[in-house]
């Protein structure tokens, strides 16, 4: 079993100052140490993250989501935790579904655990779902396993492995590089279906640029190895 003391939650932000106190106070319930890395916000998301109880790390300037985890990652390394829970700022993530990546990695093996939001997709908005999905059997066809969801950003981390691993990404394209690094080392990667929570805010994804820079990734790792995959944790489900 994974204990408080040994899970970090890492959540990068930027510009969430109307929601990310409530977020910390919530997620604080079950892990109670959260580090938020303020990725060059320019209103109190640094200032009010700290007063709920988080660890703040702050970027100068904006560097990109992949840049802001990989921070909040290191210093996690610094601070001793084996494992890393990661989630957006903007509450797109359920605190819920928390006890269902701890039960996860307790009974199996694992070192990576990611968040299928396309298990239920009809939540997610249209646009989202097919770049997801699109993204996702691109990576799934590389590997020759099935990638359900590869764009998740809510998903558990062994650091022992991450500190071994060489990442280029300081983009969104991170989620898709961070789960082809664990395969092509040949770590367990296990998927469990979560929730889905859109309320009409604004996507920090530019859908030219950030297509762009995926692109530019794949160009760079395609044709990597592929070994298994856990797509169907019959144990596991999110809570409803």
């Amino acid at each position: 079993m994974i204990l408080p003391a040994e899970c970090v939650v890492v959540i990068p932000c930027l510009n969430e100052e109307p929601g990310i106190a409530a977020l910390v106070a919530s997620v604080r319930e079950l892990l109670p140490r959260i580090i938020i890395v303020d990725d060059g916000s320019g209103d109190a998301t640094s200032a009010l993250a700290a007063n709920a109880g988080a660890e703040v790390i702050r970027h100068a300037y904006t560097r990109g989501k992949g840049a802001a985890l990989k921070t909040g990652w290191q210093r996690a390394v610094e601070r001793g935790f084996a494992w890393a829970l990661t989630m957006d700022g903007d509450g797109q993530h359920s605190v819920t579904d928390i006890p269902a990546f701890l039960s996860a990695a307790a009974m199996g093996n694992a070192d990576l655990i990611v968040g299928n939001r396309l298990a239920n997709p009809a939540r997610m908005p249209w646009l989202r779902r097919f770049v997801n999905q699109w993204m996702s059997r691109r990576l799934s066809r590389a590997v020759g396993v099935e990638l359900p969801d590869s764009q998740c950003g809510f998903r558990l981390m062994r650091l022992g492995v991450w500190q071994n691993l060489s990442l280029r990404a300081e983009h969104f394209e991170i989620e898709s590089e961070v789960l082809l690094a664990f395969i092509a080392r040949g770590c367990q990667v296990q998927f469990i279906p979560v929730q889905t929570i859109y309320a009409g805010e604004r996507s920090k994804i530019n859908p030219v640029v950030d297509t762009w820079r995926w692109f530019r990734w794949w160009c760079l790792v395609r044709g990597q190895p592929a070994p298994s995959v856990t797509t169907n944790p019959a144990p596991f489900h999110a809570s409803p």
